[in-house]
């Protein structure tokens, strides 16, 4: 016979189908990732390749001083959050550009890893003295030949973001405060 008690304390199903999901915290900080990534000045006065590569390549690297960020304020977590909003929507775009199941695997596998690369590469231009600009030469151009000044210019921008974000709280970032 049924319990006759009426308790206010939700049902486990209740909980477990009810939950938020906690990187909808972090969608308005991807979203200000995506947007920052996609404006024109990147493109023609810091020369990035337009095309998927040079675009993935640009969010990315600000995608990186993000996750650095989220680190240093001891976000870890939500570090980690965000990263699976990026994989996510580099599901999503690659099922769109009508890649495969049996592929799309094997394509989020190196995006990570090339993420994890320029992570490290950006956090130890940024934090431990390493050269920017040769960080930037070698993962966002991926080697091309490109002028100083533009990757001047996109290492001066990157710079600026990355002092602007350090002055935010989590709550700004996280809100899409990039500066």
């Amino acid at each position: 016979m049924p319990s006759s008690s009426s308790s206010s304390s939700p049902s486990f199903f209740q909980r477990l189908f009810n939950r938020t999901d906690p990187r909808e915290g972090l969608r308005p900080l991807y979203k200000a990732v995506i947007g920052e990534g996609r404006q024109p000045h990147w493109y023609v006065e810091g020369a990035v390749p337009d095309t998927l590569d040079g675009r993935f390549d640009m969010i990315v690297a600000i995608l990186a001083l993000a996750l650095i960020r989220l680190e240093q304020q001891g976000a870890a977590q939500d570090s980690v959050w965000l990263t699976e909003v990026f994989v996510d929507d580099m599901d999503g775009q690659l099922r769109q550009e009508g890649v495969g199941d049996v592929v799309v695997g094997k394509h989020i596998g190196r995006m990570m890893s090339a993420l994890g690369g320029r992570i490290s590469a950006y956090r130890d231009a940024l934090t431990g003295g390493g050269d920017l600009a040769e960080a930037l030469r070698r993962n966002l151009y991926r080697g091309a030949p490109v002028g100083d000044e533009a990757v001047a210019h996109v290492e001066g921008a990157l710079r600026a973001r990355w002092t602007r974000m350090g002055c935010l709280t989590r709550d700004a970032l996280l809100a899409g405060d990039l500066g």
